[in-house]
């Protein structure tokens, strides 16, 4: 019994995140490992850039930016 309470819960996440009931259904019952699952479009159509930043989280891009000297700055010149 204890196996279906995990594909239970992906599958309530799943719908939270607003895919639908069947297509959750049938995502919460792979049987890929984390990896394969992290590469394949069923985390690329659920926790897009958008959710994300709704969260609270920042694009690793927008923090570097931000703590990257701008080139023409004394520090990159030869003296």
């Amino acid at each position: 019994m204890a196996s279906l309470e995990k594909p239970d819960k992906k599958r309530r996440s799943l719908i939270r995140l607003g895919i639908e009931q069947g297509q959750a259904y049938a995502w919460s019952r792979t049987r890929m490992g984390g990896w394969a699952v992290a590469q394949s479009p069923i985390l690329g159509t659920t926790i897009t850039l958008n959710h994300l930043k709704q969260r609270g989280y920042l694009p690793l891009s927008d923090i570097y930016q931000q703590i990257t000297p701008n080139k023409r700055d004394s520090l990159f010149l030869m003296t």
